[in-house]
């Protein structure tokens, strides 16, 4: 195939993503995928019904997000086995971003909420446009726990009322909602509560004794059972009531200014949380299944989904752990699995739509009760627990807002709370002294405060373990200043960038060693960072002779010019030079390495970077093409 056929291919199935695995679909994969999208299809009927009630819509909008986003996140996405579609989190956040502009289940709200859905496609288009799908790697793992578990206690005290049968007027938040249902406690509906937990128990168990089953649709069935042997005139127990045979009405989302200036800020935090769980639960899959993933690709596919979804009465959708996981364990080979799944799903809500009108609300509400349980990642709280005291504030600090304030701020609390640790840990970087290993067989350099070695009196060998940027320049400087020997030698090889800022305070503080008789020193520099420092005749003022190539040429440099009196009285005898010669008798060929090196660091310097070599460090052998000479070791 011809460069220009190959280009012209490449571009289609970027625009058309679904060519790149339709090779893949035979009848073996058609039969596999089918299996896997029935299966599916069962265990979101319960689940869309259940998501639907937390986020405040009718059953059937909880169904109809899970077919049309579906389908288009499948064909535009990257994952084979990812399957979007409602979720918990999803839920109660569009709950909470729009209640208190409209009253649950009314169609102000309900045309709200396909507005925020809208807005949060968009969101997710545009930073896949711009390539900034990187920027949901600076959601840390811990806000993402937080927040879901916070999430989980927010379902649950949102379902109390319903599970004990209450109807109570609340401002749906955490606090009022419990509160509430503490207050009318004494009116609480035994026959919803058995009902509920009947519901709870069976999903339990069922899933205990029989994982292959599908215990959240048994578990309804039962509940439902009961309610008729309860309540035959449905005069207790609320029901969820019939939904329409249909498919999934056409929807213009409400895009007024007031509405997109009052949602802006849910929308924004739901479609990060959005791109967070599908990228996270896509790559947890492809970890198995062995597929290389493109995380814009799925962002792209995702932002379709949910514009697509929004003119199709399908409120706001993200990967679903659940689901992705079954079709996964199903056999699932390719995205057509999602398709199946989506089209097995209308075809029962054509056939069985008055199923719903047999479910009690208090079974969906213990149903819930499983479903918030199940969010709640207990395994990864307690590693972070005892990982580091930074993500476990971070995690109580994204759990408490979730409970306490609007839910978008909460995933904005975590994350700025997240960067801020960052900063703190880069602006600190870590600044250890080494010194040669005196038990090594072989020329090795070791952490001196660890291995309590003596320091020589007239040089102090430091690495900076982490970048030189201005955040971090006040602490590399303090440290500096704090050190008395009168000459330093910053070890380089831990520093993969330097900016402007950085290069003049190592200026500055050379120019203030050398008023004192001392001076400062480098080696093992990265071209890079070099080529920074050469900016504004900052090398040439440090001086080319004072940048080594590696520790051992500059030891043996620095060593000349050491206060041969102090080495005299020096017991500690740390470097090989102090055993061959007191400085000032230059051994042979030390002139010839000094005007090498020198050589080297000016032509290094001027080289310019090389496109895509930013991962590949070029040494000053590399770029001079001179060997060096024999050299102490490093």
């Amino acid at each position: 195939m011809s460069n220009q056929a190959q280009g012209k291919a490449k571009k289609w199935t970027r625009l058309l993503p679904f060519l790149q695995w339709t090779p893949m679909v035979t009848r073996a994969s058609v039969r596999a995928d089918a299996q896997a999208g029935l299966t599916n299809a069962i265990i979101v009927l319960p689940q869309g019904v259940a998501y639907a009630l937390i986020a405040g819509l009718p059953p059937e909008y909880g169904l109809y997000a899970a077919i049309v986003p579906a389908i288009i996140a499948a064909l535009f996405g990257s994952s084979w086995h990812l399957i979007s579609g409602p979720t918990a989190a999803m839920s109660i956040v569009v709950f909470t971003s729009v209640s208190p502009l409209a009253t649950p289940g009314t169609a102000e709200f309900i045309a709200l909420a396909l507005t925020l859905t809208l807005m949060k496609g968009v969101f997710q288009l545009v930073l896949a446009s711009a390539r900034l799908g990187i920027l949901v790697n600076f959601v840390s793992h811990s806000v993402v726990i937080g927040f879901t578990a916070g999430a989980a206690v927010v379902i649950v005290v949102s379902q109390l009322q319903n599970l004990l049968g209450l109807s109570l007027h609340t401002k749906g938040t955490f606090t009022d909602n419990g509160w509430q249902v503490l207050r009318h406690l004494n009116d609480a509906n035994p026959y919803s509560l058995a009902v509920g937990l009947t519901t709870l128990v069976a999903c339990v168990l069922i899933k205990k004794l029989l994982p292959r089953w599908p215990n959240m649709l048994m578990g309804l069935a039962l509940a439902s059972g009961l309610a008729f042997l309860l309540d035959p005139r449905q005069e207790h127990i609320a029901m969820v009531g019939a939904i329409p045979a249909s498919l999934p009405p056409f929807s213009i989302p409400d895009l007024s200014f007031s509405n997109i200036s009052a949602l802006s800020s849910g929308a924004l935090a739901i479609s990060i949380l959005g791109l967070v769980e599908a990228s996270s639960i896509a790559r947890a899959i492809a970890s198995r299944s062995h597929q290389r993933l493109d995380d814009n690709q799925e962002f792209i596919g995702q932002g379709l989904s949910n514009v697509v979804g929004a003119f199709f009465s399908s409120y706001a959708s993200s990967g679903s752990f659940t689901r992705t996981g079954v079709n996964f364990t199903s056999g699932a080979r390719t995205p057509m699995a999602a398709i199946f799944a989506s089209l097995f799903l209308l075809v029962i809500v054509q056939l069985f739509s008055g199923i719903t009108a047999w479910l009690p609300i208090p079974a969906m509400a213990g149903l819930l009760l499983m479903v918030a349980w199940n969010l709640i990642d207990f395994h990864h709280i307690k590693m972070i627990m005892r990982a580091a005291k930074s993500e476990t504030t971070v995690l109580i600090v994204t759990f408490a807002a979730t409970l306490l304030v609007a839910l978008e701020f909460a995933i904005y609390a975590g994350v700025i709370l997240s960067l801020v640790f960052y900063l703190k840990r880069t602006s600190h970087p870590r600044i250890v002294t080494i010194l040669p290993d005196p038990n090594a067989k072989h020329p090795l350099f070791t952490n001196a405060e660890k291995k309590r070695l003596p320091y020589c009196p007239q040089l102090r060998i430091i690495r900076i373990e982490g970048s030189l940027f201005f955040g971090a320049v006040n602490h590399v400087q303090e440290y500096l200043q704090s050190v008395r020997e009168p000459r330093v030698l910053i070890v380089g090889n831990g520093m993969n960038f330097v900016d402007m800022v950085g290069a003049e305070m190592l200026l500055q503080e050379a120019k203030r060693r050398r008023a004192e008789g001392g001076d400062l020193y480098l080696s093992n520099v990265k071209s890079g960072v070099l080529r920074i420092i050469n900016r504004n005749n900052i090398l040439k003022q440090l001086g080319r002779d004072h940048i080594f190539q590696n520790k051992g040429q500059a030891i043996h440099r620095i060593y000349e010019q050491l206060d041969p009196s102090v080495c005299q009285t020096c017991t500690a005898k740390i470097f090989q030079e102090c055993h061959l010669a007191p400085p000032g008798a230059a051994a042979p060929g030390a002139s010839t390495i000094s005007t090498v090196e020198a050589v080297k660091v000016e032509v290094l310097a001027k080289t310019p970077a090389i496109v895509g070599a930013s991962k590949v460090e070029t040494t000053t052998a590399d770029i001079t093409g001179i060997t060096p000479a024999p050299a102490k070791p490093t």
